[in-house]
This record gives C-alpha cells, sequence and structure tokens, in this order.
C-alpha cells in the first residue's frame, strides 16, 4: 500500500490521532511497537497561525516516528490554508485534515464532523490544504456522515479523490453516534467496492484486539487499519496484531513486569519532552490503562496519582509487586 510516495507494508496498521494522548513520548513507542504511521493529536488551525506555542509544540517529533503526520482542523478556509503551509514547514511526512470530530464546541465552528452537514465547505477545505500543500500527500479522517439521514461517504471519498487525497480514514460511525453503539464495518465494505474509487481506505472504529483487526480486513477489504483507543496502556496492540496476520497465531499478553516498565519509559519520555510539570500531568491519564487487570493495580495507580514528579512515581512503578501494596508515604 503508498500513499503517496510512501510506501507501506500490506496490511498496515495506524496509530490514530487522540487528543492529550498521542504525542511524541506516545508516538515512538507505538511506531517501536509496530504502527507502521503515527499522527500528531488534531492541532487548530487557528492556534497554528497565530504562531501559538502549545500548536507548536504538538507538531515536534523524533526522526524514528517516521512516517508521521500533522492532523489539522478548522472552520476557515484561509485558516487551513496557512496552517498547512506552517505544517509543512516542520517537515512531516504528510498532513491530515480532521472532518471527523464530534465534539460540539469544535462541530459548532464549522470544523470537525461540522463539515459533514456541508459537503461544499468539505470540498473547499479540502482544495485549500491539497493546493497549499505540494510537495507531500494529504489525507483526510472523516465519519460516515453527520446522522443517518446524511450517510454520503462513498459521494465524499470520490469528491476527495478528484481534489487530489491521497488516502481516506473512515471512522465507522456517524456525528450522531459519537462513540456509542457499534461503529457500521458494512459501510467500509460498500466503500471499498465504490466505482472509480482508487486511493488506500484506512478503516477505523472498535479494533481493539488483533482479531478484530483481522476481522475488519477480512470483512471490508480495507487497505488498512487505524487504532485508537485499544492502544491506550497498550502499545503491543501493533506487535501482537501483525504478528497474528502474518501467522494465526496470538502472542502472550505482556507481563506485569513489562507494563510498568514500558510505562516508566513513557514517563520518561514524557518529562523530557514536556518538562517535569505538565510531563508528569500528561502520563496520568495512561496508568489506568497500563495496570488495567493487573492485581491491585487500582491501588498502585491511586498512589501514581498522589505525586507530582517523576521520582518518586517511578520507584512505585519499578518496585511494584503485584501481590502486596504498601500505603502511600
Amino acid at each position: 500500500m503508498n500513499i503517496g510516495p510512501i510506501e507501506l507494508p500490506d496490511q498496515p496498521l495506524f496509530l490514530a490521532p487522540m487528543e492529550d494522548v498521542t504525542d511524541s513520548p506516545f508516538r515512538q513507542i507505538c511506531r517501536r511497537k509496530g504502527a507502521d504511521i503515527v499522527f500528531t493529536e488534531f492541532i487548530s488551525s487557528e492556534a497554528i497561525i497565530r504562531d501559538a506555542d502549545v500548536a507548536m509544540q504538538k507538531m515536534d517529533f523524533e526522526e524514528m516516528e517516521r512516517p508521521f503526520g500533522v492532523q489539522i482542523f478548522g472552520g476557515r478556509e484561509e485558516a487551513m490554508g496557512g496552517a498547512a503551509k506552517v505544517a509543512v514547514d516542520q517537515n512531516p511526512d504528510l498532513v491530515d485534515i480532521n472532518f471527523g470530530c464530534p465534539v460540539y464546541k469544535i462541530v459548532k465552528k464549522g470544523a470537525g464532523a461540522g463539515c459533514l452537514k456541508d459537503l461544499s465547505m468539505m470540498e473547499r477545505m479540502a482544495g485549500t490544504v491539497v493546493d497549499a500543500v505540494t510537495d507531500r500527500p494529504v489525507t483526510v479522517k472523516t465519519r460516515l456522515g453527520w446522522d443517518d439521514n446524511t450517510i454520503k461517504i462513498q459521494e465524499v471519498a470520490l469528491m476527495l479523490q478528484k481534489l487530489g487525497v491521497k488516502a481516506l480514514t473512515v471512522h465507522a460511525r456517524t456525528r450522531a453516534q459519537k462513540y456509542k453503539g457499534d461503529a457500521r464495518w458494512d459501510w467500509l465494505k460498500k466503500l471499498k467496492n465504490t466505482p472509480g474509487l482508487e486511493i488506500p481506505i484506512i478503516g477505523n472504529g472498535d479494533v481493539t484486539s488483533p482479531e478484530l483487526a483481522k476481522k475488519m480486513f477480512e470483512e471490508t477489504g480495507v487497505d488498512g487499519v487505524m487504532i485508537g483507543r485499544g492502544a491506550i496502556g497498550n502499545p503491543w496492540i501493533f506487535e501482537q496484531t501483525k504478528h497474528y496476520l502474518e501467522t494465526g497465531e496470538l502472542l502472550p499478553e505482556p507481563s506485569v513486569r513489562q507494563r510498568v516498565e514500558l510505562c516508566a519509559e513513557q514517563l520518561r519520555l514524557s518529562v523530557q519532552q514536556h518538562g517535569e510539570r505538565y510531563g508528569v500531568i500528561i502520563m496520568k491519564k495512561h496508568y489506568g490503562q497500563y495496570l488495567k487487570g493487573v492485581r491491585n493495580g487500582k491501588k498502585l495507580r491511586m498512589q501514581l496519582m498522589e505525586h507530582d514528579e517523576m521520582d518518586p512515581i517511578l520507584e512505585l512503578l519499578l518496585n511494584f509487586d503485584e501481590t502486596e501494596i504498601h500505603a502511600v508515604a
């Protein structure tokens, strides 16, 4: 599978862009564990053109993350075009447009999934970004439609292809569904069977295990699979899925020691990237998933949350014995 000049293996796996999750430390770990492409969390085009520190920091990346994409969103064509040019200056491998975020504060500005209510606006927005990014691929992530009455994903895909978009990721829910109910993979199959559609289609939604990734590939025919929530606290899902696709065999689940050690490594990278205060804060949303299903894991998480500095957290993690738990000092 290729996205413009980017060569990928057959049945590639993508790390989904997730707000306050897919920072550089997490992306580095997921790439090392087998993700074929990683993305920034979505970044406001308005913040980018204002040169806001937070927006610029979100585009920071390490070379080992390549192939790497910057994802932008916005409700104004001029801002999206300007933001795309700034993003290119950071030298990512591709620029991705978010036409799928269902959050009200985003859609009320016509951004994210708000574009699904006005496909002509989506067309103008995507065209503006494609025109601004002339030397690398532009891709799009969107949903099936605004609601059940406005599912036009096949028309959307053909429109984006005509504009020069090089790949399309589809979260197989409508905006009305948000993250509720089942992802509707049948629409991914319909999309792949659209006459005249040639760009790669990446499926997204409810892939939380190697078995489900294989099922999506087989049932829908998508060219790639994007994994989101299933990777939080479980970066092993990428190497597990690759092994399962190749052999039909499941790798063993990571041990408790492997879980706490990788969590500790991500914490170190987080502090290195963001500084101690914010680096510790951003990791707090990851502890619960790393420790999910671990005996005394909830008690350990409560202890970790008590600290605002890295060293005592590392001490708790690396000395953790699931058979006993000690009171917070």
